[in-house]
């Protein structure tokens, strides 16, 4: 008999009730009971904990089974103990205080076989006002690893493990650690694993705060033991990731997450003898990891927090703490120093002669918001309508210097546009508690397609960006994720005329442009020669037949769902195959794109026609008559004449003959 696709393992101390809850909430897995084991290790529990974990082994026999031990001091142990009796093709971690959402483990399970990946992290939420790492949920990931997504900021173990990678390289969570035994085992794993996979768009795991502050991270204090695991974290990454981009990205989480919580939540509690210990094992610590390369994947405020550390400048640490807990509970973001073209958060010791901090410390420039919104973004013929405001937040609206700039997504080539600045009173007033304003964020752009700069645009997809700037700062975003509620994403075909003639001269040349945003951000790109739009798929041919009561008069019927086109250069065109054509415009649409092109048949000359809706370099066939059609008849200076539908022509096929008259009396005459 298989084993269970997952075993699931719970490490329980003192968990009343929320134990309850947690093993309850596999068993109503909707991958079934079949595919699952509970493992649940009690360890040493002194609060009734033993004894529900056996109640819900007997309500679910053959699903959860329960080991008792020694109280161990830490998650290590137990978790440990189940693992080493798991038999499942997969684990999942499963904190005592934690449940999951119904479908988390078949949606899980599922994503890791799709794409052969080794770990699965499903969204996490947060009950109770419980903090969790979030930013590696933005999106689904199928297939990522280590190095180029944020997963290594998720480093508990509460995932979807394949457990022949952990067997394969014996990970286990080292014990004797009160906190962080999670870290070493996690991040081994994720480097070892062949793929990683997250689900962001079901929420897989619901993380309890418990109201007794009984989780494992709220009990343990002090910054000891925070100082040994974050230790042995720096050695891991020394001794497992060569120097370079993918050790410096990994190092990012612990020279800002870690740091931080170790300095705010711990350090700042203690006796002044044991912060000055503290401090100066910190900054030993970290040395290794932290250098200036690193300085853009940083914020200000943690290259601010790293420099105090490593020069033990204890006073300014703790002044330092005192400031963020302010920020945190304050509605108005730090104010900026703006100067030779960069900006410089106003936090402490900015430029203070005292503490000889470099201005690199507090460089927010690369980090300023660009607030923008797009009140007007349209085509109209050939030239783009460009409207809205948008302005760097905290940098006051002067001097201002925003353009436009178009850049070709392939090429790289690029127009620098300047756009009409707006006034925009009033704007900031209800953000950071007016502290700001701006009112000089207006934009108003107006791009001529033939003439862009003085010359045409070449066909590409053109990503439209604004460099927004003020007081000598300047930032380039791309715009159309805000926009109005009028202002529409939908892509936009229309064809406009160049005002060229085509290669003979005989008529302007035609262009396919269409306005879109892009997915799924919602940017807005310009789409000239169609890219991505084509031109055909907006023009239908319904149907042929002859005008009810115009018997000599063919009617074509179509739809365009193009947003505009030159009048007139919707046609039929006719081709007798002997250099002979004749063309006949389309009316003009109706709302909802229905067009007729009426072709008066007794006009043309004798031969054999077939014909295209053309517009401009745009074609298509026009269609065949239906079956059984009759054919036209008239006379034309007194001799009788005829139109009828090729027999068995797939397209369109029309014969235009003058009658044999010896032929059709002779015809007459048969009986």
């Amino acid at each position: 008999m298989s084993g269970p696709t997952v075993s699931v393992i719970i490490a329980a101390y003192n968990a009343m009730p929320y134990v309850t809850r947690s093993v309850t909430s596999v068993a109503e897995q909707t991958i079934g009971q079949d595919a699952l084991e509970v493992l649940a290790v009690n360890d040493g529990s002194t609060d009734g904990t033993a004894e529900e974990l056996e109640r819900l082994a007997g309500e679910f026999p053959g699903l959860v089974r329960v080991v008792h031990q020694e109280n161990s001091g830490g998650p290590a142990a137990p978790r440990n103990a189940g693992l080493d009796l798991a038999r499942g093709r997969f684990v999942f971690f499963l904190d005592a205080d934690d449940h999951l959402g119904p479908e988390a483990l078949e949606r899980m399970v599922a994503m890791a076989e799709e794409n052969g990946t080794d770990i699965v992290l499903g969204k996490m939420i947060g009950v109770g006002g419980r903090g969790l790492p979030m930013s590696m949920f933005g999106r689904d990931q199928p297939r990522t690893d280590v190095f180029s997504s944020r997963v290594y900021w998720a480093l508990n173990p509460l995932k979807l493990f394949r457990r022949d990678l952990l067997e394969r390289h014996g990970l286990r969570f080292p014990t004797g650690m009160p906190v962080g035994e999670d870290q070493p085992f996690v991040a081994r794993a994720y480097l070892h694993a062949s793929g990683i996979s997250v689900i962001a768009g079901y929420d897989c795991l619901y993380c309890t705060l418990r109201d007794d502050g009984g989780n494992i991270t709220v009990r343990t204090k002090g910054s000891e033991p925070r100082l040994r695991f974050l230790s042995g974290m720096v050695d891991l990454l020394l001794e497992n990731v060569p120097a370079g981009s993918g050790r410096d990205h990994l190092a990012n989480r612990h020279l800002t997450v870690d740091v931080a919580h170790l300095l705010d939540s711990h350090l700042v509690h203690e006796p002044r003898a044991q912060q000055e210990k503290s401090l100066a094992e910190l900054a030993e610590i970290v040395a290794p990891l932290w250098h200036e390369g690193m300085n853009d994947r940083l914020s200000a405020m943690a290259r601010l927090r790293l420099h105090l550390v490593q020069n033990r400048m204890l006073d300014e640490v703790l002044e330092l703490v005192r400031f963020e807990q302010e920020l945190s509970g304050s509605k108005v973001a730090t104010p900026v120093l703006v100067d030779g073209g960069r900006a410089y958060a106003r936090y402490p010791f900015l430029r203070d002669p005292a503490r000889g901090v470099p201005d690199a410390c507090y460089d927010v420039t690369r980090q300023l918001g660009v607030r923008h919104h797009v009140s007007r973004a349209e085509l109209r013929d050939g030239t783009l309508h460009l409207a809205g405001h948008a302005y760097l937040h905290r940098v006051e609206t002067t001097d201002v210097s925003t353009g436009l700039v178009l850049r070709e997504r392939d090429s790289g080539r690029e127009f620098r546009l300047p756009v009409t600045h707006t006034a925009t009173p009033g704007l900031g007033a209800d953000a950071d508690e007016g502290r700001y304003a701006y009112g000089l964020a207006g934009f108003e752009a107006r791009v001529d397609i033939a003439t862009a700069d003085g010359q045409p645009l070449d066909d590409g997809l053109w990503d439209l960006s604004l460099t927004v700037g003020a007081q000598g700062v300047t930032r380039e975003v791309r715009v159309g994720s805000k926009r109005a509620a009028d202002v529409s994403g939908k892509a936009s075909t229309r064809v406009v005329g160049t005002g060229e003639g085509d290669r003979t001269g005989a008529a302007p040349g035609l262009r396919a442009l269409t306005l879109y945003t892009t997915h799924p951000h919602g940017n807005f790109t310009l789409d000239i020669g169609e890219k991505k739009h084509d031109v055909l798929s907006h023009l239908r041919l319904d149907g042929v037949r002859w005008v009810p009561g115009a018997p000599t008069e063919l009617e074509f019927t179509g739809r365009c769902t193009l947003a505009a086109h030159p009048e007139g250069a919707l046609r039929a065109v006719l081709d007798d195959g002997h250099d002979r054509s004749v063309s006949f415009a389309a009316g003009r649409p109706a709302a909802d794109g229905t067009f007729t092109v009426r072709v008066p048949v007794a006009q043309l000359p004798a031969g054999e026609w077939t014909g295209r809706l053309r517009l401009g370099p745009w074609s298509s066939p026009l269609p065949a008559f239906p079956r059984k059609s009759v054919p036209a008849k008239w006379r034309r200076r007194g001799l009788p004449w005829y139109a009828k539908p090729v027999p068995g022509a797939a397209d369109f096929a029309l014969q235009v003959a003058k009658t044999n008259l010896a032929r059709a009396v002779v015809a007459r005459m048969k009986p």
